[in-house]
């Protein structure tokens, strides 16, 4: 099995470490993020001693629209003649088995099963061969999006920027099949609701990192999502929504409502 590596909290004393996930589910602690230099150290984490996050943290998250034909015929848009890329906010982030809380101003938050890239290396203006070397791993993410907000704004940042809206993980392996499948399912469903493989990209991975390269320097641990394929649709408070990608494993959350909205009436006094 390709190494597993994780980032995760202790139990004990709540410190973050990042590390490798053994067979046995405990953790090799490493020194550092792996893609700056971290190595293994002798010390491991027992499997009930720790809490898994989020497998990496982020200076921005930059998302891909329309990357699958299907999704963009679903939407009833062209498939876009160059990347369509917007931006989510890191403090959208949820851990594996965390809730995606459904907030009130929407009455249609769709989950969007994708693969996401982490980058390894600072790439600003990159070749696609120089793309290519900067994608340190793979994982999995859920691009939460309040579908009405999004058509409403016309633009997309309050539509995938609420809290628990990325969905990420549960961990980073660095290889991944060029034909490996994406799949999404809801509740304990065996039919996907989701299922395509990622070579029916509109736009390879390497491209999209080149792409925007062009335009953002990438950092690492700056994380690309690179768009959902065809069969996006409604979550519900209650549900169980698992994406699972081939050569990775399963992003598995559950849904719950939002606690109310704050009075944001303006003193006149």
């Amino acid at each position: 099995m390709a190494d597993r590596y994780v980032r995760v909290k202790t139990a004990s004393h709540e410190r973050v470490f990042y590390g490798i996930l053994q067979l046995n589910q405990s953790v090799q602690i490493l020194s550092a993020a792996p893609w700056l230099g971290g190595k293994p150290t002798n010390d491991l984490i027992a499997p009930d001693g720790y809490e898994l996050l989020a497998p990496c943290e982020p200076s921005k998250i930059v998302a891909v629209g329309k990357n699958y034909v299907a999704h963009a015929a679903e939407m009833n848009s062209p498939v876009p003649t160059e990347p369509l890329i917007f931006l989510k906010p890191s403090s959208a982030i949820l851990a594996p088995e965390g809730k995606i809380l459904l907030p009130s101003q929407s009455k249609q938050i769709d989950y969007e099963g994708e693969l996401a890239l982490v980058i390894g290396s600072y790439c600003t203006n990159c070749s696609l061969d120089q793309a290519s070397s900067a994608i340190w791993g793979y994982t999995i993410a859920n691009d939460v999006t309040a579908r009405d907000l999004q058509r409403q704004d016309n633009q997309w940042t309050r539509a995938k920027g609420f809290d628990t809206f990325c969905p990420l993980g549960p961990w980073i392996v660095r290889e991944i099949s060029p034909t490996a499948q994406i799949q999404t399912f809801l509740q304990s469903s065996k039919q996907p609701l989701q299922a395509d493989t990622i070579d029916n990209m509109v736009f390879s991975p390497e491209f999209l990192v080149a792409y925007i390269s062009q335009i953002m320097t990438l950092l690492p641990g700056d994380i690309i999502l690179t768009g959902t394929p065809q069969g996006v649709g409604a979550l519900q408070v209650g549900d169980r929504i698992a994406i699972e990608i081939e050569g990775i494993g399963k992003l598995q959350n559950y849904v719950d409502l939002r606690s109310p909205l704050a009075n944001l009436e303006e003193d006149e006094s």
